[in-house]
Parts: structure tokens; sequence; C-alpha cells
């Protein structure tokens, strides 16, 4: 299998909203993609359909040759235990030990005797450089150490798909070029697939091979990073350089602002 998850023709309403009109992508195994476009185009719901947390209006996501749509809650929980996640905001469990937020996953989906989680925690915590951290509580933590038992906890099934949502915010740079490297090193290392969705393209554009632009519900442009950079695309170069002025507006869509201010007493 060549493609970890194959999305096709996928679209997903909120209500009336339409925030996704017929995406198609495809995460290949062994490789880092990132998603990125502006606030509010749907990546953080595209995850969530990645993860079957949201069904699809139409279309499919495959995850693994397995469209997640025809599984019954048993199967898709089954499935769930080959993805790891790196939430935004970390997720640790802040009335938790390190070692014991290490511990849950493997605690709560597998057999293993004790004397084997307590090896394989050590050993996941010893790849991001915090085993000797296992005692501290999350409060104990720096943002970037807290990052980076977020990061080893998602691997801690030994997932064939790691999803980072925002994996950089908030950090230092001494921090954020840590993680990023780490992110690299952990999928190379692993043979994962990587998915991440982020707005620092200095470290992301160091760390992907392939990347997807969404903007208005749809692939907007696709590449690997030298095409990004080299990319004509108006919305690919505004993003890219920060620019205000492109296809995605700065105001939101009203009336005229004269109009606005007009009120009638």
């Amino acid at each position: 299998m060549d493609n970890l998850i194959e999305v096709n023709d996928l679209h997903f309403s909120y209500g009336p909203h339409q925030v996704l009109k017929g995406i198609n992508l495809t995460i290949p195994q062994g490789k880092i993609v990132g998603i990125m476009g502006p606030s509010g185009c749907g990546k953080s719901t595209l995850l969530r359909l990645f993860t079957a947390q949201l069904r699809a209006t139409r279309g499919s996501v495959k995850f693994m040759g397995q469209p997640l749509h025809e599984l019954n809650t048993d199967e898709l929980y089954k499935l769930r235990l080959k993805m790891g996640m790196m939430f935004q905001v970390s997720g640790l469990f802040t009335d938790l030990s390190v070692y014991d937020n290490m511990a849950f996953p493997l605690r709560e989906n597998t057999r293993l005797p004790e004397e084997i989680i307590h090896d394989l925690v050590l050993m996941k915590l010893r790849a991001v450089g915090l085993h000797g951290a296992h005692k501290l509580m999350p409060s104990e933590l720096s943002g970037g150490m807290e990052r980076r038992v977020a990061l080893a906890r998602a691997t801690a099934t030994d997932p064939a798909l790691i999803i980072y949502d925002e994996p950089f915010a908030g950090l230092d740079p001494i921090s954020l070029s840590t993680i990023a490297n780490l992110i690299r090193k952990l999928n190379d290392a692993l043979g994962v697939s990587s998915v991440v969705v982020t707005y620092d393209l200095a470290e992301s554009l160091k760390i992907v091979d392939y990347i997807y632009f969404i903007h208005n519900g749809v692939v907007a442009a696709k590449g690997d990073v030298a095409e990004m950079v080299n990319s004509q695309d108006p919305l690919v170069r505004q993003f890219l350089h920060a620019q205000q002025d492109g296809p995605v507006p700065f105001h939101y869509p009203s009336k005229p602002y004269p109009a606005n201010l007009l009120v009638e007493g």
C-alpha cells in the first residue's frame, strides 16, 4: 500500500455552512505532509474526518485501505490504535505525572504487564530527551518540555499515522526548532506517516515532504516544498510571504463601512 490515507471528493458542512467542497488528497506512507491555509479554511475539520470524529456529508476517507464511514464502533476504535495525535495544547492529563501520562494509552489499550510498560515509557521519553523527567507533573514542565511529552505520548502505541495539530504554537525559537527536528527524526526512525497542520512556515518548510493548501473548501494548490516556494499562485505567494492583500481578504464581507455607521435614530 503506497498511501496510508486516501481522500476522495470529500464534502462536509456544519448545518448550512459548507466547509469542505470536494477535497482530494493522499498521505503517502513514510512521508510528512503539511496541510496549510488561512484560518477557518477547514484544516481542523479535515483532521477530525481523518480520525472519523466527524462523518463526511459526501465522499470518503480511507485509512489503510478501509473506508472509515463503513466501520462500526468496535472496528473504528481498533483502527484508531494505529493513529497517534499531538494536540495543539498538548492535552496532557494535569493530575497525572509524565510517566502516567505516557503509560495511560498503553494501560488503556493493551494487556502488557507493568514492567514492559515501564520500559516502553522510558524508551519513548528517551527518544525526546526526557526520560529523566518521568516523575514530574505537567505543571512542572516548560512549554517545550510539555510538547515533547505530548509528542512521545503520540507514539506510545507505535501508530502508523501521527497527526500534529499546530505543534509549534506558542513555543520559543529553541523549543520550536527542537520539536520540528523531533517530528522529522521520529517520522524517519519509526517509518510512520505524519500530517502537520501549522501556520509556522519557516519550520514546517524544513521538515515536510509535500504540502496541500486549502482555500474555499478545496485544495487550491499542492506540491513539494520547492514547488511551493517557487509557486506563482497568488494564494501560495500571499500565504508564504505573509502579504495582507491577495486572494484571502483582510476584511470580512460586509456592507460598505459608511453604511454601517448610519444608524437611524
